[in-house]
């Protein structure tokens, strides 16, 4: 998979670690449930880094290259879901 930053505004999280939540084998791409986020062509990723750090993103994709928008850490409702996601893979 390959990452442009050029599109990236955030300064808490290194891209390493995004593209790190990309590559967990338990990582969730979902579809935006809105029409100003499909409209836009863009999506969603929870994921976690090697460290351990849940990470939402909100990117778009041409099929072969990922641009992240922005990252953040997972809120505790957005953990929850993607263990229990993730779990069901087991």
């Amino acid at each position: 998979m390959e990452f442009e930053w050029n599109l990236y505004k955030g300064t808490k999280l290194a891209p390493v670690e995004i593209s790190e939540s990309f590559e967990d084998p338990f990582s969730l791409r979902l579809l935006p449930d809105s029409l100003r986020f499909s409209s836009q062509n863009r999506f969603f990723s929870l994921g976690c880094s090697n460290g351990g750090k849940g990470i939402f993103a909100v990117y778009t994709s041409t099929g072969k290259i990922v641009r992240v928008l922005v990252a953040r850490l997972m809120t505790e409702e957005e953990t929850f879901f993607y263990e229990r996601k993730s779990q069901e893979h087991l």
